[in-house]
């Protein structure tokens, strides 16, 4: 069948592929757009593990302040060259990392840096909270297991559902510009500031320093 201008025009909007891989997709798939998409998915993930294993060591360290000064955030994003660390698409990726970081909070970049112990202590406090809700013993380990995952989806930025697209995490979107721009692209660290965190502000009774300063 003919593939017209147009549906390769929206497969590139929904994919943002090249010319060449959307026809190709829709040509594939005897253009049914949904299939073409996938395709595509398929096809930038199986190209993503590839690239992966290159090294990158170029790329941003990006600082975000949030509008109103009370959350900070330092992010270093690697690609391979200096061409693509200038690219404007990867410019507006880093910076989107960088204001996800500081809405979502994530402890850790992902699932593998998290300490040993804090796994623990973590399967400990579940497995208890599942004893306490009178879960039936054996099918408290599984339970513990599946909480364990939701654990890592919630504090690793790696496995977050990414912010501005909930349908994908930020590994996928990083799959998806590494098959965007044809390089091996990773998030190497960061660091999350927030005003006034970690300090013990004490409380005030100023119903009580009033009465004191009018000698009541």
């Amino acid at each position: 069948m003919g593939i017209s201008a147009a549906d390769v025009k929206e497969l590139r909007a929904k994919t943002s592929a090249g010319i060449l891989d959307c026809k190709k997709a829709l040509k594939e798939t005897d253009g049914d757009m949904e299939e073409a998409v996938k395709y595509l998915r398929e096809k930038g993930i199986s190209e993503a593990e590839e690239k992966s294993e290159r090294t990158a060591a170029e790329g941003l360290v990006h600082s975000y302040i949030h509008m109103n000064g009370t959350i900070g955030v330092l992010v270093e994003v690697n690609c391979e060259t200096d061409f693509v660390a200038k690219n404007d698409a990867f410019k507006e990726l880093v910076n989107n990392i960088a204001m996800h970081i500081a809405a979502a909070n994530p402890k850790y970049l992902s699932r593998e840096d998290v300490p040993e112990d804090v796994i623990e202590q973590e399967k400990e406090m579940l497995e208890k909270q599942a004893l306490n809700e009178d879960k039936p013993e054996h099918i408290v380990e599984q339970i513990v297991e599946g909480r364990l995952e939701k654990f890592f989806n919630q504090n690793c930025l790696l496995e977050q559902e990414y912010i501005r697209n909930d349908d994908k995490t930020v590994q996928e979107l990083l799959t998806e510009k590494i098959a965007e721009l044809g390089e091996n692209i990773n998030i190497r660290r960061f660091t999350r500031y927030e005003l006034g965190e970690g300090i013990e502000v004490e409380e005030e009774d100023f119903a009580e320093e009033v009465k004191s300063e009018v000698g009541e």
